[in-house]
């Protein structure tokens, strides 16, 4: 039977959309995980087909997996992931075993944010940046980016903004760099300007070589302890001017990275009206942002990532469009979920469209240190974003977490 192999999946959000999405389209599901607890809920995958636990996703065992499937009779038609840091792994086991239309050394350069900067190096859309190398210890060196300040500060091959921080001074710099250095051994680290401006998200898909916007969002940042996502606002109608210098930096960057098929993500930032990278992410971006795609235009991006991938026609023709805004709930105190009220006042709301809540009762939730400290979003549209944000916000005020406190 034809049959897409998974690496990793979140419960929720497009990676799991994207297992839904090839069962739909009739292929055998079989996902590799090491999240245990998968297993123990395995009744709550009925998507997944065939579900199995290994310790360590790394290449070699994922291939004594696959050549166990194939042996069982199965055509192993993609090897596909949608959950970072495993899209480069997924890519090389599909060109071993299926011969397909990946780009692995393009993924790489998205994947790690050093190699994105180099790859993007003197273009117009790439801030100042540094890389400080652990092996050559190069702390004493960090009083030479005074002038720079204020800085970010990144592990390159982090994500979910655990790692992204702002530092203002001197001191802040060495403090933050030595964290990284200490979380990540023998690793580089990136430094890179701090830029100030709206910050926009491009979903990106790629068919031989020629690049199309799927989607401009809106993003709203939350600058507490670290730099988190509390919303996203797609955009039904983007200027024409704004489109055209967008679709300029989207061909530039495809073909400073060599991508001929595939999708990604890019965050933007306008800094006194020129676009700025912030980063580069194989796939598309995780969370509400298919569903938040789906209701604003009809297209189901992953499902059109699995045609492209098992050589079928992929399609990006928009059935309708709609402004939607997409606000992220987070806590402000450390405890213990006792329980959630509100959900379905919430979802009584004009305009709105699903309500989402992610921890289950007695799960430890925390204030926002990483993009997974999002604990359920609303999602709602409109004619307008300014509509469209304010549902989503009102409705969201409905949800209370009621916490037992540590």
């Amino acid at each position: 039977m034809q049959t897409i192999v998974f690496i990793e999946t979140n419960k929720s959000g497009s990676s799991r959309e994207a297992i839904k999405a090839a069962e739909r389209l009739g292929y055998l599901t079989v996902l590799f995980t090491r999240r245990k607890k998968f297993l123990a809920q395995r009744t709550e995958f009925p998507d997944v087909h065939q579900m199995y636990y290994v310790s360590r996703i790394e290449i070699k065992q994922i291939r004594k997996k696959i050549h166990f499937l194939k042996r069982q009779g199965k055509q192993i038609v993609a090897v596909l992931s949608f959950v970072d840091p495993f899209v480069q792994l997924a890519a090389q086991l599909s060109e071993d075993f299926c011969h397909s239309l990946f780009n692995t050394c393009a993924i790489s350069k998205m994947e790690d944010k050093i190699q994105t900067r180099q790859a993007l190096e003197g273009l117009s859309i790439s801030p100042f940046y540094q890389v400080i190398d652990q092996e050559n210890d190069q702390l004493d060196q960090l009083t030479s980016y005074t002038p720079y300040l204020p800085l970010i500060v990144k592990a390159p091959v982090s994500t979910g903004s655990k790692d992204v921080l702002l530092v203002e001074d001197l001191q802040q710099l060495q403090g933050s760099v030595q964290s990284i250095m200490d979380k990540y051994r023998n690793q580089s680290i990136l430094i890179e300007e701090y830029m100030d401006g709206p910050q926009y998200l491009l979903e990106v898909f790629v068919q031989q070589g020629n690049p199309h916007i799927v989607a401009v969002i809106e993003q709203e940042i939350s600058k507490q302890d670290r730099f988190i996502v509390t919303g996203y606002g797609l955009l039904a109608v983007v200027e024409k001017k704004i489109k055209k210098s967008l679709e300029q930096v989207v061909k530039s960057i495809v073909k400073a990275i060599d991508l001929k098929n595939g999708s990604f993500h890019v965050e933007l930032k306008n800094v006194n009206g020129q676009w700025k990278v912030i980063e580069i992410n194989p796939r598309i971006s995780g969370g509400v942002m298919n569903r938040l795609i789906e209701v604003g235009f009809g297209i189901n991006l992953v499902e059109e990532t699995v045609r492209l991938f098992t050589g079928k026609k992929a399609s990006l023709l928009k059935q309708h469009s709609k402004f939607v805004y997409a606000h992220y709930m987070t806590v402000s105190s450390k405890g213990r979920l006792k329980k959630v009220t509100g959900k379905q006042r919430a979802l009584r709301h004009e305009g709105v469209e699903e309500v989402y809540i992610k921890p289950r009762k007695g799960a430890f939730m925390t204030p926002p240190l990483s993009m997974g400290h999002r604990y359920g979003y609303v999602l709602a549209s409109a004619y307008t974003l300014a509509e469209a944000k304010t549902i989503a916000q009102k409705a969201a005020k409905e949800i209370q977490f009621h916490l037992y406190p540590l």
